[in-house]
């Protein structure tokens, strides 16, 4: 039994703009246009968003730590809850306030750009 196929193929239209020879032509794309003012633009808002998560998972990272060594009274199980919820606030937290203290101390490639305004 034969398995080949008879496929035709056709070459690919001469006008594509991604060559194999180095010749490449750029089309304007706006989503990657930014501006030196876009790069100063301080987002405030996020700022103290992600302070207040780092703030947040640490009250509740210490209150399940000191549950779960028995210093405070409460279950077990209310102590996991409290680790859950508080390594889900720490980490964007600590993330997003990273990046602004880094673009304010003007480290090289942190921007306050990559920092999402809201």
């Amino acid at each position: 039994m034969s398995s080949r196929r008879h496929a035709r193929y056709s070459p690919l239209a001469a006008d594509e703009d991604n060559g194999y020879d180095g010749n490449v032509r750029r089309h304007y794309d706006p989503r990657f246009d930014y501006s030196p003012k876009a790069f100063d633009k301080v987002p405030w808002k996020s700022i103290a968003l992600a302070v207040f998560l780092l703030c947040l998972g640490c009250v509740l990272l210490f209150l399940s730590f000191f549950i779960l060594t028995g210093h405070m009274g409460g279950e077990k199980s209310q102590a996991y809850g409290l680790l859950v919820l508080g390594i889900l606030s720490f980490l964007p937290g600590f993330y997003e306030t990273r990046i602004a203290y880094y673009s304010w101390r003007g480290a090289e490639g942190y921007r306050f750009a990559s920092i999402p305004d809201y």
